[in-house]
C-alpha cells in the first residue's frame, strides 16, 4: 500500500514557538519510509547560539551542554534538505515543524523545500476517531507504539513513523466502499493524505472483498456483536472470608486484602437479598468499584434480571466498562454481559447522516468530520456519538445528526443504534447507566429501567447536582444568536434565503421574513435593557469586570418578556404552517427533503429556547434562586441568567420510587458524610434517616506517604485586605513549588482569587522555569489541563472548587496540593444566599446547617486527590489560619484519615518539605 513513494517523517525540538523571533532548532530527526517498512534514520544535536529554556529543558531533557558541541544549522541545512528531496513530507502537526523549518532554511539562505506532505495528527484522527487525545504520547500509548522519551526528536519521530504505519494499515483494512466514500472528500484535507487514499483504494479494487459489513444506503457499519449468553452454571456468593480470599488471591496477580473491601461486599449482598436500601461510604483504597460489582452481578444472575449501575459522567461508565468489568469477569471466570443505555440523543441516527452525505457543498470541519464518522461505523458496537473525538465545529454537524423522537425510524431499515441499545440493556446482567437517565426515566410513558433487580447508585453525592442540572435553565445571549442566526433574511443564504427551493410563494416569504425581524427586534431590545440596567449596578459596586447579580434585584418589567416570547412562537407558528404546506410537496429538487428537515432541526431548537426564556423569566418557583452573569468586557456576549431550583428531593424520590419496588437500592460513594453531620449528603437525597450508613475506612498504613502542613505565620484572612492576602499567597505557593520543583496543584474558592494570584506570580517571574496551568485562564477543558499538568514534572495546576471533584492524578504526578483558603461558598453566591434564606425561615443555622458541612465535605474531597495508592506520597498545605483558630476548624481536621498535622511557619514548613522530599 506504500509502493508507490517514499517518505520521510520528520520531528524537531527547538528553543521556541518562532523561527521569526529568534527561536532555532535544537534537534532534528528524520526517519525514512518505504514499501511498509523504515528503511534509514537520521538525528542530530543542534547549535542554537542561545540558552535552551528551563521548560524546554525540562520538557526535553536536552541541556545546553548536549547542544553545545553540535553542529550549527548553517552546517547541516543543506544536507537536510537533499535528504528530503523527493519524499513526500510527515510530520505530527506538520504545521509546526514544516514551518519552522523552511523559516530555518530561509534564515541561512537555502532554497525552501518543494514537497508533497502528510500530517498525521489529521491521519490519526481519520483512522482512530474514538481515541481520547491525538498528543503524540497519547496515541502512541492508546496505539502500543513504544515512545521511550516523549519530546526528543529522534524517538518522537520513530513512534510517528510507527503511527503513520499504524495509520495506514488502519485504512487498508477499511470496507472497499468506506474508502471509497473518504477518497471522494480526501481532496478537502489540509494534507495530501488523498495520495495515500487513492493507492490503497486502488490496491484494495484489484483484490476486492465485500467482507462481512452490513450496510445503511451504501454505508459499511460494523457487524453487530451480541450480549454473551447468559451464564447457564451454578454462582454463588462468597459468604466466608476465606472463600472471598481464596477467590480473589487465584484470580487477581498480586492482590492484597483491604480493610473493608469485604465487609463493603457483605453489607451490599445482604442489602440485595433483602431487597432493602442502604447508604455505603467507602474512603479510597477500598476497592469500592469491584466491591459492589461482584455481590450485584451475582445476584443479577440468580435473579436472571440485570442489576442497574448507576455513575455520574461518561468517563466514570467508561472506566467502570472498560476497566473494572475486566477485572470481575477474571474474579468470575466468565465473560458478564454488560450493557450501557444512555439518553436517546447520545445515539446516531443514520439516516440524517446519511442525507447530509448528500450534500456538496460542505465546511472543512464538516468534511473531516463526515469521514471520521464513516471510520467510526465501522468500528462501534453502540452507535453513540460520545465515542468520537471531534473538533467544535464537527461538535455542531453532530448536533444535528443525533436520534430524536422526530427520526424518521421506518428510514432506519432495522438499524437504529439506540433501539439496539434498549434490546441490549433488557438481556445482560450488569446495566451501566448515569444520574441523568435515571431522573429522566420519570417522564417517560414507558419506562427505560424497568426490568432491574436492584440499583446501586456510585458517585452518589453528585445525585444532588444531576438532578439540580436537569431542572436547571440557562439562558445564554451567544447561543440565542447562534439559533437566530440560522434564519437570516430573504437575501441571505440561510433558511429564509432558501424558501424558494420549497417553491413557497414569495408574499409568504415575506411574511415570514417580517415575524422573524420583529421576533428579533424585540429579543435584541429585551437584551439592550437586561445588560444596561445590569452595568448600572455593576459600575456602582465594583471594578471586577465579572459580576453576578440576583435577578430580583434588576426589577425587570415582565411585559417585556411576554413580548419577544409572543413574537417568537408566533414566527414559530407561521414558520411550521409554511414548511408543512402543499407547496413543499411539489418541490422536487435534490436537496428539498433535506432543507425540510433542516427547518424541522432549527425549528425544534427554536421552541426548546423560547420554553426556557417562559421558564427563567415567566415562571416563579417557590423554592428557586436565579441570577445573572457578566462581563463587562464582552456585552452582551458574555451575558448568561440561571435559574436553580432548591427543592430537588421530591423529584428524587419520584425517580426512584419504582426502583425502590423492584428491588434494593445501594448508594455509594467516596465522601457522603461529615464529622459533625452524618445525614448532610443522605438528608439531600431526601432520604429518611431510618437507611443505615456504613462508613469503611482504608487501613491504616494506606496513608503513611501523607502530611498536614498548617502554615500559621499567614496573616488573619479577615483582618486584612484581598490584595495583601494574595500576595502572602503568592509567596506561599512561590516557596513551596520552588522546593518541591512543581507538581503542585493549588486549590482556590473564587476564580477571581485565582486570576489575581497566578497574574501576580507570572509578573515576579519567580516561576518562570515551570509550566503554570490556570483553570478560566489556560485554554482548554479540565482533562486537557490535568493531561498538559501531567506532562510536566516542573507544573503548577492552579483550579476552583469546581475542578477537583473525580479528579484522579496517580503516583508521581502529584506531590502537594495547596488549600489556599477553607473551601465555604461565598457569601455573595446567589444559590448559597437562596439556600440560606429557606434555611433560616425553617428555624435553622445556615452556617453549621449548610455552609460548614459542605466546606468540610470539599475539603475531604480536595484531600482525596492527594493519595490514590498505598505507594504515593504527598504533603496537603492549608494556608487559612482559620483552622486553628476558628472552633469549626476542628470539623475539617477529623474529616480526614489520621495522619501527622504539623502547625509551622512559611519558612520552617519549607525546610520540612525539603528534608521530606529528599528522604
Amino acid at each position: 500500500m506504500l509502493e508507490n513513494h517514499k517518505y520521510a517523517v520528520v520531528d524537531i525540538e527547538t528553543t521556541g514557538h518562532s523561527s521569526s523571533n529568534g527561536d532555532r532548532i535544537i534537534q532534528l530527526a528524520i526517519v525514512f519510509v518505504e514499501k511498509n517498512q523504515i528503511v534509514n534514520t537520521y538525528s542530530t544535536f543542534i547549535n542554537p547560539e542561545k540558552k535552551i529554556p528551563f521548560f524546554i529543558q525540562d520538557l526535553t531533557k536536552i541541556k545546553d551542554d548536549d547542544v553545545k558541541d553540535a553542529p550549527l544549522f548553517e552546517q547541516v541545512g543543506s544536507k537536510i534538505l537533499d535528504m528530503l528531496q523527493d519524499h513526500i513530507f510527515i510530520a505530527h502537526n506538520i504545521h509546526f515543524d514544516l514551518s519552522f523549518l523552511q523559516g530555518e532554511l530561509r534564515r541561512v539562505g537555502l532554497p525552501k523545500l518543494v514537497c508533497k506532505t502528510m500530517d498525521t495528527v489529521e491521519f490519526s484522527k481519520l483512522m482512530f476517531p474514538n481515541v481520547y487525545s491525538y498528543k503524540l504520547q497519547d496515541i502512541a500509548s492508546e496505539l502500543q507504539i513504544e515512545l521511550q522519551t516523549a519530546h526528543r526528536a529522534d524517538d518522537d519521530a520513530l513512534a510517528t513513523a510507527h503511527l503513520f504505519l499504524k495509520c495506514a494499515e488502519q485504512l487498508s483494512k477499511l470496507p472497499l466502499k468506506t474508502i471509497e466514500l473518504l477518497h471522494k472528500r480526501s481532496f478537502q484535507l489540509k494534507s495530501n493524505l488523498s495520495l495515500l487514499f487513492f493507492d490503497v483504494l486502488t490496491l484494495k479494487r484489484k483484490e476486492y472483498d465485500a467482507g462481512e459489513y452490513p450496510v445503511f444506503r451504501t454505508i459499511p457499519l460494523k457487524q453487530e456483536v451480541e450480549n454473551n449468553k447468559a451464564y447457564a452454571g451454578e454462582l454463588k456468593y462468597p459468604v466466608q472470608r476465606e472463600v472471598k480470599l481464596d477467590l480473589f488471591q487465584q484470580n487477581l496477580p498480586k492482590f492484597e486484602e483491604r480493610q473493608g473491601q469485604f465487609e463493603l461486599m457483605d453489607t451490599i449482598h445482604y442489602a440485595l437479598q433483602g431487597k432493602s436500601e442502604a447508604v455505603c461510604e467507602a474512603e479510597t483504597g477500598i476497592g469500592k468499584t469491584l466491591g459492589y460489582l461482584l455481590p450485584a452481578t451475582i445476584y443479577a444472575i440468580e435473579k436472571q434480571k440485570p442489576v442497574i449501575i448507576s455513575t455520574y459522567t461518561t468517563h466514570l461508565i467508561d472506566q467502570l466498562v472498560l476497566e473494572e468489568i475486566p477485572k470481575l469477569n477474571e474474579l468470575l471466570g466468565f465473560q458478564t454481559r454488560v450493557a450501557k443505555l444512555k439518553g436517546m440523543s447520545h445515539y446516531i441516527d443514520l439516516y440524517r447522516f446519511w442525507q447530509h452525505m448528500q450534500l456538496e457543498d460542505e465546511s472543512y470541519d464538516e468534511t473531516f468530520t463526515i469521514m471520521q464518522i464513516l471510520v467510526w461505523l465501522t468500528m462501534t458496537n453502540e452507535g453513540d456519538l460520545t465515542e468520537l473525538n471531534v473538533s467544535g465545529g464537527g461538535q455542531l454537524f453532530i448536533d444535528k445528526i443525533r436520534r430524536t423522537e422526530r427520526s424518521q425510524t421506518n428510514e432506519l431499515e432495522d438499524i437504529d443504534f439506540y433501539e439496539r441499545a434498549l434490546v441490549r440493556s433488557k438481556n445482560c446482567d450488569v446495566l451501566v447507566t448515569n444520574h441523568a437517565m435515571i431522573l429522566a426515566d420519570q417522564d417517560r410513558e414507558i419506562r427505560l429501567l424497568s426490568n432491574g433487580c436492584a440499583t446501586i447508585i456510585d458517585e452518589a453525592h453528585q445525585f444532588i447536582h444531576a438532578s439540580m442540572s436537569r431542572k436547571e435553565r440557562v439562558f445564554s445571549y451567544t447561543t440565542w444568536k447562534y439559533v437566530l442566526g440560522q434564519f437570516g433574511t430573504l437575501d441571505t443564504d440561510q433558511l429564509l434565503g432558501q424558501l424558494s427551493l420549497l417553491h413557497i410563494p414569495y408574499p409568504l416569504q415575506v411574511r415570514l421574513e417580517k415575524q422573524f425581524v420583529d421576533a428579533v427586534n424585540a429579543f435584541d431590545q429585551a437584551v439592550s435593557h437586561i445588560t444596561s440596567t445590569a452595568q448600572q449596578i455593576v459600575s456602582s459596586r465594583s471594578r471586577n469586570t465579572k459580576r453576578t447579580i440576583p435577578l430580583e434585584e434588576l426589577m425587570l418589567p415582565e411585559d417585556m418578556f411576554r413580548v419577544v416570547a409572543n413574537a417568537i412562537q408566533t414566527f414559530i407558528l407561521s414558520a411550521k404552517s409554511i414548511v408543512h404546506s402543499p407547496y413543499t410537496k411539489n418541490a422536487m429538487e435534490k436537496h428539498a427533503p433535506l432543507l425540510l428537515q433542516e427547518w424541522y432541526y432549527w425549528l425544534r431548537e427554536l421552541e426548546i429556547k423560547v420554553s426556557e426564556w417562559d421558564e427563567i423569566f415567566l415562571q416563579e418557583e417557590e423554592i428557586e434562586a436565579k441570577w445573572l452573569e457578566l462581563d463587562s468586557r464582552s456585552i452582551p456576549g458574555s451575558l448568561q441568567i440561571i435559574k436553580r431550583p432548591l427543592n430537588f428531593q421530591d423529584e428524587i424520590n419520584h425517580a426512584l420510587q419504582p426502583l425502590r419496588e423492584e428491588g434494593a437500592i445501594i448508594w455509594t460513594s467516596g465522601t457522603l458524610t461529615v464529622p459533625s453531620n452524618r445525614h448532610f449528603i443522605v438528608s439531600q437525597l431526601g432520604l429518611p434517616e431510618s437507611i443505615p450508613i456504613s462508613q469503611y475506612k482504608a487501613g491504616a498504613d494506606y496513608y503513611n506517604g501523607a502530611e498536614l502542613f498548617i502554615v500559621n505565620d499567614m496573616p488573619d484572612i479577615q483582618q486584612v485586605s484581598q490584595n495583601d492576602y494574595i500576595e502572602a499567597v503568592a509567596e506561599a505557593i512561590v516557596q513551596t513549588v520552588l522546593v518541591t520543583e512543581g507538581r503542585c496543584f493549588v486549590l482556590f474558592t473564587s476564580q477571581d482569587m485565582l486570576r489575581k494570584t497566578v497574574d501576580l506570580i507570572q509578573e515576579t517571574n519567580l516561576l518562570e522555569d515551570y509550566m503554570l496551568f490556570a483553570q478560566g485562564m489556560t485554554s482548554g477543558s479540565r482533562m486537557r489541563l490535568l493531561k498538559s499538568f501531567q506532562r510536566f514534572s516542573k507544573s503548577v495546576l492552579f483550579g476552583t472548587n469546581s475542578f477537583w471533584e473525580g479528579v484522579d492524578v496517580p503516583g508521581d504526578s502529584l506531590s502537594v496540593i495547596v488549600l489556599v483558603r477553607l473551601p465555604f461558598s461565598s457569601p455573595d453566591d446567589p444559590l448559597f444566599k437562596k439556600r440560606a434564606e429557606l434555611l433560616t425561615k425553617n428555624g435553622q443555622n445556615p452556617f453549621s446547617a449548610y455552609s460548614l458541612p459542605e466546606a468540610v465535605l470539599r475539603f475531604r474531597q480536595g484531600f482525596g486527590r492527594l493519595i490514590r495508592s498505598s505507594s504515593d506520597k504527598g504533603a496537603f498545605i492549608v494556608l487559612d489560619r482559620r483552622i486553628e483558630t476558628k472552633s469549626y476548624g476542628n470539623d475539617f481536621l477529623q474529616a480526614i484519615p489520621n495522619i501527622p498535622i504539623k502547625k509551622v511557619s512559611l519558612e520552617n514548613m519549607v525546610l520540612e518539605l525539603e528534608n521530606w522530599y529528599t528522604d
